[in-house]
């Protein structure tokens, strides 16, 4: 039963961001390298969404991870994280928690997962916003199915990161093995190509970064910067306690010196290892001030993972090399509480804040320094960039350049009229530039023109399959068609029931002429049309989507080529016209007279060592489809897919190739004008055999399975 949880006022905008470590109360920031910057992108951006009016709910869709070796919390269906905003994890791969590089195959259990979710809230989203690449992809196919337009968001791009790994020395095959960098470079373009809208944190990540993909449309681009919880980054106050403080200072021989702070992830591309090689080789920055390392958060070393373990070690073995201890700081655990009340202490403190990364789509750290009152120290890329030129706080720097870093540290901590210039300066860019109120409303003033185009583009909501009580499939030759006066009457009872009734129709014809014979005789297009006796499936509209996972699931010990000579020498068959063959489709003719059977021909295809679903129709007709693939199962696949209960399906048909369809363990409807071929059918559990024929039978069979829930069957 759908439930709709939705008053229907405003909009309803779904991001996804798939790894799953996502919580809306102390969110596990640095844990690994999908849990940096983005984690509180999303999270702040769901919260700032649902505070506008015109948004009357959010959802966070990500991964349902059950797993001893995380948090219970990551295992729970639901969390509200705002009065209109909530994290919704949906179950799909394997249980325990997976990189992201790791989800990709498991991306079509998560559509399916989240088309039944929307079934049970009774609402389809308005928008779709995806973040990376593994999002992306999973978006490109939800906003198909549903036709809603898709907002996407990169955020670390990976031709860039690919570049920046080549330069720093890692061949292209460690590149591969390591991050799978060719199937995420796939997929970016794919969603930059299908995408209605990207939006990007700078003017240099669209030049520059998104510039590296070919074909990128910049008319699909735009930028608007993230915001910050202005709420929570604040400047210190005057004589202001700071708890964290005995966290920071019992590393550290002098804790009243100046910080150098760094906050980030264990990851390579972060380039922990310059900052402490140029702190390490310049007496006199280790002089002036501590180097305080914020590097994710762990509880041993040997549980993380082995890129991050790497990151790990050589940071302690270039602070021993370097004989650090005293003037480092770098606990295992802190909160995301605890980072901004350490922004304020190194402000106090009069610290910089420094980001080497050696690629940086935009750095939210920036702007919480920024907010904070503390200058910054930041390479030379990406969102630094944008941030020093509109907050003037801070200088950029090569990040490969550990002189250079090392110069630039020393001089933003002693020159003090420039440090309190910059600090003013953050304080008052980041309060004018990036608050998150700014950004929802350049978000919904770019989102609003792609709900009116698709108000005007689509005349048959595919919405309709998420959230109808029922799912109809009816064959269409002389079972929906034969009648004219039947099928008006059907028609007329459909039209009265679209806001229960989801309709569908499933023939042997391929898909060019069921479209002709559906406009022959006036029949609105079903939201649901399988074709070619089950071998494809398309989402009805205005523009037709063919369902691809449909494609790859049938796509299984399908040889055309090798069939065709297996049948060559058959008698009494003949390849029907090329129009009428499909790419998981191999149709005949067939003289009854002189034909062996389907017993025979199923023999010759096994003695071939061959695979083939056999299906002989009309007494005339011969179709061959993979194992995978027929009318039955692609019902079965529907109700799976779009979240229908068997009893809430009903399929009516006529023909010999109806019969797996009314197999299916939907509710089956026999029209009165069928084909000798389904006689044995009679007598069947959930088979009923009406009086009536064509749309006559439909209707009648509407009525003794009680299909609708006021109904009561009648199978007498």
């Amino acid at each position: 039963m759908v439930v709709n949880m939705s008053d229907g006022r405003g909009l309803y905008i779904a991001l996804i961001s798939l790894h799953g470590l996502i919580r809306g109360k102390e969110p596990e920031l640095g844990r690994d390298a999908d849990t940096g910057g983005q984690v509180l992108y999303v999270l702040d951006l769901a919260r700032a969404l649902a505070e506008h009016p015109d948004v009357s709910r959010v959802e966070l869709m990500t991964r349902q991870i059950l797993s001893t070796n995380v948090d219970y919390q990551y295992g729970e269906p639901l969390e509200q994280i705002a009065a209109r905003a909530w994290i919704r994890r949906l179950p799909f791969g394997p249980h325990r928690y997976l990189y992201k590089e790791h989800l990709w195959p498991y991306l079509p259990q998560f559509v399916d997962s989240a088309l039944v979710h929307f079934r049970e809230i009774g609402r389809v989203p308005d928008v779709i916003h995806s973040h990376y690449a593994d999002a992306g992809d999973a978006g490109i196919r939800l906003s198909r199915l549903i036709t809603a337009p898709l907002v996407h968001t990169g955020h670390s791009l990976g031709r860039v990161k690919q570049q920046r790994l080549l330069e720093k020395g890692l061949t292209q095959e460690v590149i591969e093995e390591r991050y799978h960098m060719s199937r995420r470079i796939e997929g970016e373009e794919r969603v930059l190509k299908r995408a209605n809208l990207i939006i990007a944190s700078t003017q240099q990540e669209v030049d520059e970064q998104y510039g590296m993909y070919p074909g990128i449309v910049r008319k699909k681009m735009t930028v608007i910067p993230p915001g910050v919880d202005l709420g929570r980054f604040r400047p210190p106050r005057k004589g202001e306690k700071f708890k964290v403080a005995s966290v920071i200072d019992r590393f550290l021989e002098e804790p009243k010196k100046p910080m150098i702070l760094a906050v980030q992830r264990p990851d390579e591309r972060k380039n922990l290892e310059t900052l402490i090689r140029a702190y390490g080789e310049s007496e006199s920055l280790r002089e002036l001030a501590n180097l305080v390392l914020l590097i994710g958060t762990r509880d041993d070393i040997d549980t993380v993972s082995k890129s991050q373990r790497k990151v790990l070690q050589q940071m302690l073995r270039l602070i021993d090399r370097y004989d650090l201890y005293g003037s480092v700081a770098y606990p295992k655990q802190h909160s995301s509480e605890d980072i901004a009340e350490i922004y304020r202490l190194a402000a106090s403190r009069r610290g910089v804040f420094v980001n080497p990364a050696l690629t940086e789509p935009f750095g939210l750290t920036l702007i919480e320094a920024a907010a904070s009152g503390l200058p910054i120290v930041a390479t030379n890329d990406g969102g630094p960039q944008e941030i020093v030129r509109i907050c003037s706080n801070g200088v950029l720097i090569d990040p490969l350049d550990a002189d250079a870093l090392s110069r630039n540290l020393f001089e933003s901590i002693t020159d003090r009229t420039e440090w309190s210039r910059r600090s003013r300066a953050g304080i008052r860019g980041a309060d004018r530039n990036f608050s998150w109120n700014g950004h929802v409303a350049q978000y919904l003033k770019r989102i609003k023109p792609l709900q009116r185009k698709r108000r005007k583009t689509t005349t048959v909501p595919r919405a309709q399959m998420a959230l109808a009580d029922r799912l109809l499939v009816c064959d269409i030759d002389n079972t929906l068609i034969g009648d004219r006066e039947a099928l008006a009457e059907f028609l007329s009872w459909l039209d009265g029931h679209r806001h229960r009734v989801a309709f569908g129709v499933a023939t042997g014809r391929v898909l060019e002429r069921t479209l002709s014979v559906l406009e022959e005789w006036n029949i609105p297009r079903p939201d649901v049309l399988i074709t070619g006796v089950g071998s494809e499936i398309h989402y009805g509209g205005q523009i037709l989507v063919r369902d691809l996972n449909w494609r790859r699931t049938i796509d299984y010990r399908w040889d055309t080529l090798s069939l065709r000579e297996c049948l060559a020498n058959v008698p009494g068959i003949r390849l029907q016209p090329a129009r009428d063959q499909r790419d998981f489709k191999l149709s005949y003719f067939v003289d009854r007279f002189a034909w062996p059977g389907t017993r025979e021909v199923r023999k010759r295809i096994k003695e071939y060592g061959l695979s083939a679903s056999v299906i002989f129709s009309h007494h005339e007709f011969l179709d061959l489809l993979p194992i995978r693939a027929s009318k039955g199962r692609a019902i079965q696949y529907l109700a799976r897919r779009w979240g229908f209960e068997m009893d809430e399906v009903m399929v009516a048909g006529d023909s010999g190739n109806d019969a797996d369809m009314l197999r299916s363990g939907a509710l089956g409807v026999v029209v009165k004008n069928h084909s000798s071929e389904l006689r044995y059918l009679r007598g069947r559990d959930r088979i009923c055999f009406t009086e009536w024929p064509y749309a006559h039978g439909i209707l009648e069979g509407i009525d003794r399975h009680g299909f609708l829930p006021e109904d009561q069957p009648n199978l007498e």
